[in-house]
């Protein structure tokens, strides 16, 4: 292992866990904010085209949120997890390996769910929806967006190589300069700034496609650099099976997660859909600012994955699962204060983006419903990503299940069997988040790492 490889993994080994697991978490934490706060202001942009267009983006939301929680969340984990464990010990030649079995893998992914979106978008969209205009919209952004699906999955596996060893500063460089370039440039096409012609809610999409192309040519470029503790070698090119495996292993049952999840999310549009166009735009809003505070726990998240597969790699069992109370606890305070912020003050937040009465009530019900829950969804995320580091993912994936149940099952119930309202519907989706956080962490407390 080269100087700099070696240095950096003591330090992972052997430093004092919550500074290590700040230091780590910052600059990610920073940057997936501020990929939040481009997605929101895109929300913004295309509120201003209408409810009908913000109706339109929630019904794809579930979508883009699967696409990315499984290329950076659940197979990006597997590779961040990988790499990270190889690096633990002591073996760089099949890091470097692992880098073009990620690359083989985020190709296949991203042109399969691109198939598979556009067989499956028709059904969907049925299902979500029966007003025309919105229906139009939402199959335009799909298409657009979706057609960018191997950039999308290349990008992610990309920036989790990088994590893997160690290295969380250049990913959150990059989401920093994707920003920088995206804001403007979503603006620009979707409200024709500058004399360009309008695209509409089409031009968020295509200008989420320019910057994952952007940051592909920056990520390769930096694994080529004599200084990178990992490099793309072309002597590393062959694949075996084996190194899928410690990947797929991993990646493969963290897709279920997602899954589960955006079934979920998808199971509200379907319920929020019933109540009117208005409602399915509020609730989009509310599931926006939700995801503005995601982001902490994901830049957390990401740090832990690489700390327990190093330390678990190195066989320090008892620090790894350290790693993960002290990450459950740090990711539990940040998501509930920032719960508590929106509960309390939902209007605040909601009228950035709309000043239509119908949409703002919907919006508000959903943030003071669900916001005092954020710190459960905290936790469960958090050890979510802890578990791909040690590479056991059994429990994460029962309290997804148990999640799903409550949420979509209890909601059904309310409102097909009892006519509940639309806040007693947000009001289960909250209390499925407190069955994936206690359950995840009782797992943790049983010993869901140990070998």
């Amino acid at each position: 292992m080269s100087p700099p490889a070696a240095d950096r993994t003591n330090q992972l080994l052997t430093a004092p866990l919550l500074p290590l697991l700040l230091k780590m978490a910052s600059p990610n934490a920073a940057a997936f904010l501020v990929q939040a706060t481009v997605n929101m202001t895109e929300v913004w942009y295309v509120g201003q085209l209408g409810k009908v267009s913000l109706a339109a983006m929630a019904l794809m939301f579930p979508l883009l949120m699967l696409t990315q929680m499984l290329a950076n969340g659940a197979m990006g984990g597997g590779v961040t997890g990988a790499v990270a464990r190889a690096m633990g010990a002591h073996n760089t030649d099949t890091a470097e390996r692992l880098i073009w079995h990620a690359l083989a893998i985020a190709l296949v992914a991203g042109f399969g769910f691109l198939i598979l979106v556009l067989v499956a978008l028709e059904p969907l969209l049925s299902l979500m929806s029966n007003d025309p205009a919105v229906l139009a919209q939402a199959r335009l952004y799909a298409v657009i967006l979706f057609s960018g699906c191997p950039l999308i999955w290349s990008t992610a596996l990309l920036n989790s190589v990088y994590r893997g060893m160690g290295n969380m500063k250049f990913p959150a460089m990059l989401m920093f300069l994707g920003a920088f370039i995206q804001i403007p440039l979503s603006g620009t096409l979707v409200l024709g700034w500058f004399g360009v012609p309008s695209l509409g809610i089409a031009g968020a999409a295509v200008s989420v496609i320019t910057v994952a192309a952007f940051s592909n040519i920056l990520l390769i470029r930096g694994l080529l650099q004599d200084r990178s503790p990992l490099k793309l070698r072309r002597s590393a090119r062959q694949l075996e099976p084996s190194l899928f495996a410690s990947i797929l292993r991993v990646g493969l049952p963290s897709s279920i997660s997602p899954i589960l999840t955006v079934s979920t999310l998808s199971g509200l549009n379907i319920f929020v859909g019933s109540f009117g166009v208005a409602a399915l735009a509020g609730y989009g809003i509310g599931s926006r600012i939700e995801f503005l505070i995601i982001p902490l726990v994901f830049g957390i998240g990401v740090s832990m994955n690489a700390l327990v597969g190093v330390n678990l790699g190195a066989g320090q069992v008892q620090r790894a699962v350290n790693i993960g109370w002290v990450g459950a606890g740090t990711a539990a305070f940040f998501t509930g204060i920032g719960g508590l912020a929106v509960a309390l003050w939902p209007e605040a937040w909601a009228s950035i983006f709309t000043d239509d009465v119908q949409t703002l009530a919907s919006a508000k019900g959903y943030l003071q419903y669900v916001g005092p829950f954020f710190a459960f969804q905290g936790i469960g995320l958090s050890l979510f990503f802890a578990s791909q580091g040690a590479g056991r993912m059994t429990w994460p994936l029962i309290a997804a299940a148990v999640r799903l149940m409550i949420g979509i099952g209890g909601g059904a119930v309310l409102l097909y069997g009892y006519d509940a309202s639309l806040n007693m519907v947000y009001l289960a989706s909250g209390i499925a988040m407190v069955a994936n956080g206690v359950i995840t962490a009782g797992a943790l407390k049983m010993g869901m790492w140990q070998r």
